[in-house]
């Protein structure tokens, strides 16, 4: 096993504050960077390890005192490797062990440790019998002067395996800074929890959103619900770079895969999406809870929300309609015989009164659209929601919540016949949430009393899972992040973000250093259930490369037969 040139040396450390390496005098300290990975050659195990501080040392204060000037080349070079050097610090990852502790043999025949190069050099190893290397979690640290290399591409494909591995439903996510090689994240692993993309404004999250949900719709992990605030994710997105002014959304990579509903039938025409279906809900629909939700933004007070609760109790699921329909006298008779309070209800009315400038909200609905929206999803299609011009705060909180309940509630039905039945046929298909600015449905004033925050809580107990995209990650309730499987986290500068993405994660004192450190495009940290260990990546370009390996072939470049039979198969599937 040739592992190239060692790079330096062990020369303390401990198992929770990580290695402190000293670098050979021939290695320039600038070639190392912070989330760089590196190995450790210990007696018995290889620790894979992940770089999270660089510094320089000397070995004697006089130096520091009276440096050597600048111009004074010969100098320096006679202080390097001696008097001055280079340290980094390596944080332990994994190790392999080879299992049953097998041993190897040189091409001497002597029985030696499978990972120490020889006196002569670096000896290539040749095992007595096939050795299978063991990933374990560190519970130890390699001995004082153990040599430290580059990480190679085979130590990569152990970790984290092969994107066409048919064993598990791999997905390459992006690659590590400094080596051409894919990272995957487990598809499977990555749908059993709720999931986190983080990054400050203007970071890529959208990108890196539509990236994974690409990934889980090819490898068909899950299906999703997809609420698309700014209509990023449906048909089509503007692109960040200048060679081209828009990417692909997932109903062209994906047209016979996913749907496309619009709360804003006009707009979505004038994008020139296709096939989208309109989006209406009713008041008969909306319940105090949607309202409570919504209280911030239509300004409800305490008292307002109390005597929506007399209103739902009186008139039922009608209570909206009626409200609006009631004139002052109305309001105070039925205050006098109902004990509501008058100047309540009637700021209740006034505020709820906006709610009839929302082009997709109606006294009556011909047809349950979030049953045809369930419908599409237990048929495995996935859904995406786009709220067009009416993407306010408002309309956001509302809908996504309306829905989410309603599906959520199905969900649960649905996850309690199979617990019943044991029949794999009703067994509910994984399903996805997806929701921007996370934050205002998972904060700590209301999280506990909203559908999103209950998922979370879950950890799929029901089959459903969300998918949470924010740049303000401290303001998520922190018993929710605690719940969070897998978070892919881009550039955040704030403290109070950065410490709340290593909550409840062990060890995270130094990936502070590396997150703080990322280039603010296209680069991301990722941690948690749906990785071995965690890896800073150079993120997958979202580019027509990526759409030739992904995505579906376009309804133009079908066959009308083809293009026919799965139109009728979708009509069939959704019992049309």
């Amino acid at each position: 096993m040739n592992l190239g040139q060692p790079l330096g040396s062990v020369i303390e450390g401990s198992l929770t504050e990580g290695l402190e390496v000293r670098l050979h005098p021939d290695i320039s300290v600038e070639d190392m960077r912070v989330g760089k990975f590196l190995v450790v050659q210990g007696m018995r195990s290889r620790f894979f390890c992940m770089l999270t501080d660089v510094a320089l040392g000397t070995a004697n204060q006089r130096i520091i005192a009276n440096p050597p000037s600048w111009d004074d080349t010969f100098l320096r070079e006679v202080l390097a490797g001696s008097g001055t050097y280079g340290t980094i610090n390596l944080s332990p990852m994994l190790m392999f062990t080879p299992e049953n502790n097998e041993s190897y043999s040189a091409t001497n025949g002597k029985s030696v440790n499978p990972f120490v190069p020889s006196a002569t050099g670096l000896a290539s190893f040749q095992p007595q019998t096939s050795t299978t290397m063991e990933l374990l979690p560190v519970k130890t640290i390699p001995s004082h002067f153990s040599q430290v290399y580059e990480a190679s591409e085979d130590d990569f494909r152990r970790v984290f395996g092969w994107e066409d591995d048919p064993q598990r439903k791999n997905f390459s996510i992006g690659k590590p800074l400094d080596m051409d090689v894919p990272v995957c994240i487990d598809l499977n692993r990555f749908v059993e929890r709720s999931n986190g993309v983080f990054g400050k404004s203007g970071t890529g999250k959208s990108f890196l959103t539509r990236l994974l949900l690409a990934g889980v719709i090819r490898k068909s992990a899950a299906v999703n619900l997809i609420f698309d605030m700014h209509s990023e994710y449906g048909w089509e997105a503007v692109a960040e770079g200048k060679n081209v002014n828009t990417v692909k959304g997932l109903k062209q990579l994906f047209p016979s895969q996913v749907e496309v509903y619009t709360l804003d039938p006009e707009s979505t025409k004038r994008r020139g999406v296709r096939d989208a279906q309109e989006l209406y809900l009713s008041y008969d629909q909306i319940d105090v809870e949607d309202i409570k939700l919504c209280s911030r933004d239509l300004g409800l007070s305490d008292a307002a929300l109390d005597n929506a609760n007399i209103l739902f109790s009186e008139f039922g699921k009608s209570w909206i309609v009626q409200l609006l329909s009631m004139t002052n006298d109305e309001i105070e008779m039925f205050c006098d015989e109902k004990r509501g309070h008058k100047g309540s209800i009637m700021a209740l009315q006034r505020k709820l009164l906006r709610m009839d400038s929302l082009k997709y909200i109606r006294a009556a609905c011909p047809q349950n659209y979030i049953d045809k929206i369930l419908q599409c999803l237990s048929a495995g299609k996935n859904v995406v929601i786009e709220f067009g011009s009416q993407s306010n705060m408002l309309s956001y909180m509302l809908v996504t919540n309306m829905i989410t309940k309603r599906i959520h509630e199905k969900y649960v039905k649905k996850a309690d016949k199979f617990l019943q039945s044991k029949n794999p046929c009703d067994r509910p298909t994984p399903l996805m949430i997806t929701i921007e600015e996370a934050h205002r449905f998972l904060d700590p004033a209301i999280v506990q009393s909203t559908i999103f925050g209950t998922i979370a809580r879950e950890l799929r107990k029901y089959f459903v899972t969300l998918l949470v995209v924010d740049q303000r990650p401290s303001g998520i309730d922190n018993e929710v992040m605690s719940q969070i499987g897998t978070r892919i986290t881009a550039l955040l500068n704030d403290e109070k973000d950065i410490d709340a993405i290593f909550t409840g994660v062990s060890g995270g004192g130094g990936l502070r250093s590396v997150l703080a450190k990322l280039d603010s495009k296209q680069q991301a940290l990722i941690l948690g259930h749906a990785v071995p260990m965690p890896v800073v990546v150079r993120t997958r370009p979202y580019d027509s490369t990526f759409y030739a390996e992904i995505g579906d072939t376009a309804w133009e470049e079908k066959p009308d037969a083809e293009v026919f039979a799965a139109a009728e198969l979708a009509k069939a599937d959704l019992g049309f």
